[in-house]
């Protein structure tokens, strides 16, 4: 047998299709403009950013927190209460002298009677309880935008790990389609060459076994091919979706210092921004729990109206009239609930918790910086993987030309060829698995930092 094509075989069984499985397997979860009908990253991003559930689910999160934050703005100016009716009420005649009818509520003589009041209090001071609770309301509203942004960020980490391993995939295919057909172009010869007795059958027997196992993992690197484009699909929630077949290449965004990356953490990274806001949320409550130990100060306003038109009306004001009236009237009034003790506590309980969220604030800020450098010295360390193998490649495939030369012109024999093409197979396939980790480590910073832009953008 060709020991060229033998290497290229024992490459395609047993690094090409497990390495494709590895990145596709493990990572086909979704996660696009468009190139020749097909869709790029950034659409595909666009399109699970808008229809994966778990974005879906946390956005409705936002959307009730600010739907609370305009119940909290509006709550103190709604302190009023209608109330009113409609009823029969018997003839009613006379005065607080003297009246000639009794007191009996059921008559043969009936008329309809009705009524209707309004009443409640305009704050006016409240000693920062208004406040405190906007204050909460707007910080609530943060942490849910912030939650958002987490959610996201994990979706599309998701998606750029299905979208590169299909990548890693389709040119790991054209490695074994390339193997295939040079196996294919053998077994031509050789078959010729075994019909003249000129080879060993034997050798042709092995060659058409290495086609058969070849075929096989070929098939099963494009159903994990598959497996990615389906995931891709549901989360686009595009049933007809393609990524267009680009070869896998070097992230654009040009690596600075690592003060870089840990400076945009703390100014985008949204778990930071959550921690800040969660500690605004604590403060108003310990604000507001403070100000609970003092009185509520408002104006009262209140109006009532009734009629009952056989029921004699007493002009009188030293006389309650309860079927015929007209009333309005303000005043300075407050409320004071003298329930110090509970509220002592409830103030020390809200002074635990705003210690918990500063000492969580604390941790998160640590940890992300720990994060962004791992993330940073990961890209460091595949970068020069990535270099190493381009070489490596390079002078592989130089040893390969120098011993086919040999060959060529008799001084060495076939067998000579079987380690250099076994390992240009194996370096051609280190280096496009380095550059996917390479792009998959530019992405896990661009998460951990909370700077999307520089994540890869697959093309």
């Amino acid at each position: 047998m060709n020991p060229r094509i033998t290497a290229i075989v024992a490459f395609a069984l047993t690094v090409a299709t497990e390495h494709v499985a590895v990145a596709v397997e493990n990572d086909a979860k979704p996660s696009a403009s468009t190139v020749d009908g097909s869709v790029t990253l950034t659409r595909v991003l666009e399109l699970a950013d808008r229809n994966h559930p778990t974005i879906a689910t946390s956005q409705a999160k936002l959307a009730f927190a600010e739907a609370q934050r305009d119940e909290a703005r509006a709550a103190p100016f709604s302190q009023f209460k209608a109330s009113g009716g409609l009823s029969v009420a018997p003839t009613v005649r006379g005065n607080s002298v003297f009246s000639p009818n009794t007191d009996v509520s059921l008559t043969s003589s009936l008329g309809l009677a009705w009524r209707a009041g309004i009443e409640g209090v305009l704050p006016l001071w409240t000693f920062g309880r208004i406040t405190s609770a906007w204050s909460a309301a707007d910080a609530g509203v943060k942490v849910a935008t912030a939650q958002v942004e987490v959610d996201r960020d994990a979706v599309r980490l998701d998606v750029r790990k299905a979208y590169f391993g299909l990548q890693l995939a389709r040119d790991g295919l054209a490695l074994l389609a390339d193997a295939r057909a040079q196996i294919e172009r053998a077994l031509e010869r050789l078959s010729a060459d075994v019909e003249a007795g000129k080879a060993d059958e034997i050798e042709l027997l092995k060659l058409q076994v290495f086609l058969a196992d070849l075929e096989s993992r070929e098939s099963e690197a494009k159903k994990y091919v598959g497996v990615a484009l389906a995931g891709l699909r549901f989360y686009t929630g595009m049933a007809d979706l393609d990524v267009p077949e680009v070869p896998l290449r070097e992230p654009k965004h040009a690596l600075g210092p690592v003060t870089r990356y840990l400076a945009a953490a703390r100014l985008y990274r949204p778990e930071a921004n959550m921690a800040k806001a969660g500690v605004a949320a604590r403060t108003a409550q310990l604000h507001l729990a403070r100000a609970n130990l003092y009185p509520n100060l408002g104006l009262g306003l209140s109006a009532g109206l009734s009629t009952a038109p056989l029921v004699a009306d007493q002009i009188n004001p030293f006389v309650t009239d309860p079927g015929n009236y007209f009333h309005y009237g303000a005043g300075l009034v407050f409320e004071w609930k003298l329930d110090v003790a509970p509220a002592l506590a409830r103030i020390h309980q809200a002074e635990a918790q705003l210690e918990e969220v500063r000492a969580q604030e604390r941790m998160s800020l640590v940890g992300v910086g720990a994060e962004v450098e791992t993330a940073y010295n990961d890209v460091l360390d595949w970068k020069r993987k990535v270099d190493a193998f381009r070489t490596s490649t390079k002078r592989v495939r130089r040893w390969l030309v120098i011993v086919q030369e040999g060959i060529d012109v008799g001084t060495m024999d076939d067998k000579d060829l079987l380690d250099p093409a076994r390992q240009y197979a194996l370096q051609r396939f280190n280096l496009l698995n380095a550059l996917m980790e390479l792009n998959m480590a530019m992405c896990r910073l661009a998460k951990t930092t909370g700077w999307d832009a520089i994540a890869p953008d697959g093309t």
